[in-house]
């Protein structure tokens, strides 16, 4: 029988690293928290963060574990909560967000106002596409 070689990791790169990645994340939020909220500025933002994330993630990338062949039976549970969300998020853009029915980018709009939570909000999107991104 023939074994397979065992996946092994090098050392990881400088952004790999918490030490590295934490404090970069948190310049990032910071810098990101300070344009308006759905702003043009705010969008091509983003845009360009999370292309440069996805670019350094996928450099070079070593696989940490095989990709399973099929997902689990449970796993399409977790689908439902997204496609709630997909349809109610989809269906009040379409209707027109209005004060009646409103989308929830409408709702969080008054979270959002502040610069401090814009940022806390950022910082949590921007690690948690780093992580999936890394996976």
């Amino acid at each position: 029988m023939e074994q397979q070689p065992e996946l092994s990791a090098d050392v990881p790169r400088a952004w790999d690293r918490p030490v590295v990645t934490v404090p970069t994340l948190t310049v990032l939020s910071l810098i990101g928290g300070q344009f308006p909220s759905f702003s043009a500025q705010a969008n091509v933002y983003a845009i360009g963060t999370g292309g440069a994330l996805v670019w350094l993630g996928l450099a070079n990338r070593v696989p940490r574990r095989p990709v399973p062949h099929r997902l689990r039976s449970g796993a399409g549970w977790w689908l439902v909560p997204v496609l709630v969300f997909g349809v109610f998020e989809a269906s009040t853009f379409m209707l027109g967000s209005r004060d009646d029915f409103p989308t929830f980018s409408k709702l969080a709009d008054p979270l959002l106002d502040d610069p401090l939570v814009r940022s806390v909000a950022y910082f949590g999107w921007l690690s948690a596409f780093w992580v999936l991104v890394r996976r």
